[in-house]
């Protein structure tokens, strides 16, 4: 019998199943659910008949039996309910970007201090993705060595015709570096053992989609912190032929040896997903990942159950997310997208 019971507020994004089934596999139970759309409260309704539907979200709000709020509702919208539901006593375990003003941050970080509980985010690409968790395992042992730059690479599927129309309007989904590079900051700062780091330039465009004015289909930004440098780039260029929605890619460099991560295709290569390449000293090695544990959703409910950060540091959480808002704002200077 789990002690942890959860419930969803917003749930427009896909990520909402993965935030799910992370915690369902962990143990804690759904019990509840809140989404204006009909359309995705019945497909959601279809996969996990077991949580109710609730028509207000104060429903979930004020039950006091429910721990845990999870969101994936529209990137504009998070920060409100993340906010309403640290001051009716609840953890929060949010998709990415878990906000997308800098206002929205500093609401976030005041409210969490004030009322002592979780804000998370579900960094899906480093916690769901077994070779990133694998990546930190080596490295933990000294595979590489000291870690002294990264480069992370989140090309994406635009899949037009199947994106609604706040996909495209850049208050709604906070910039292409906001949104998709957020993984990339956090994984930076990850791998780079360290809690904040600068962003030292940035850029934004939209390269090739003149009819979607408000959509950035390209972007990248160059970062470091006192021991590492990094570079990231973001994309909506996913060619049709590739069989999966983007070549997820990161390259973490050692001062004795380097990883590569080929996370969702190793083009032309081997099959399925999680391919690990290492190599150091001793010579090369393919390691096949898909096999390791996804520890993300144990920690946090222990986190939840003890008020501890074993799944991820509070601060570094909200750094990810100012570096992600900073390189935005920094790309944008000078610019007419936020409208």
């Amino acid at each position: 019998m789990t002690d942890i019971k959860f419930a969803a507020i917003g749930i427009n994004h896909n990520h909402i199943y993965g935030q799910v089934d992370c915690l369902k596999r962990a143990g804690a139970e759904f019990v509840a659910f809140h989404a204006v759309e009909d359309d995705l409260a019945a497909t959601l309704a279809a996969k996990y008949p077991e949580a109710k539907r609730v028509a207000d979200p104060r429903a979930i709000l004020e039950d006091a039996s429910i721990g845990v709020v999870v969101t994936a509702a529209i990137p504009g919208d998070r920060a409100d309910i993340c906010l309403a539901a640290m001051r009716h006593g609840k953890d929060v375990l949010t998709d990415k970007p878990g906000m997308t003003t800098f206002a929205q941050l500093d609401e976030i970080k005041r409210v969490q201090r004030e009322t002592g509980r979780i804000f998370s985010v579900l960094y899906s690409e480093h916690f769901e993705v077994p070779a990133t968790v694998e990546a930190g395992n080596l490295i933990a042992k000294g595979a590489i060595g000291e870690v002294i730059n990264t480069v992370g690479l989140g090309p994406h599927s635009l899949r037009l015709n199947n994106r609604p129309d706040w996909f495209f309007t850049r208050n709604r989904y906070g910039g292409i570096l906001c949104d998709i590079a957020s993984h990339q900051f956090e994984q930076f700062l990850f791998f780079s053992n360290a809690m904040d780091g600068e962003v030292i330039s940035s850029s934004v465009y939209n390269r090739n989609h003149a009819e979607r004015p408000g959509l950035q289909d390209v972007g990248d930004a160059h970062v470091r912190t006192e021991r590492t440098t990094g570079y990231i780039r973001v994309d909506w260029f996913t060619p049709e032929g590739l069989p999966t929605w983007g070549d997820g890619r990161l390259t973490i460099l050692g001062t004795e040896g380097y990883i590569e991560l080929r996370k969702y295709v190793d083009i032309a290569g081997r099959p399925g997903e999680d391919h690990l390449f290492l190599v150091d000293k001793k010579g090369t090695q393919h390691i096949d990942c898909s096999g390791v544990e996804l520890p993300f959703g144990r920690q946090f409910l222990d986190d939840v159950r003890n008020r501890t950060e074993t799944s991820m540091p509070q601060e570094r959480c909200f750094n990810a997310m100012k570096m992600a808002l900073t390189a935005q704002a920094k790309a944008e200077e000078g610019t007419e997208w936020v409208k």
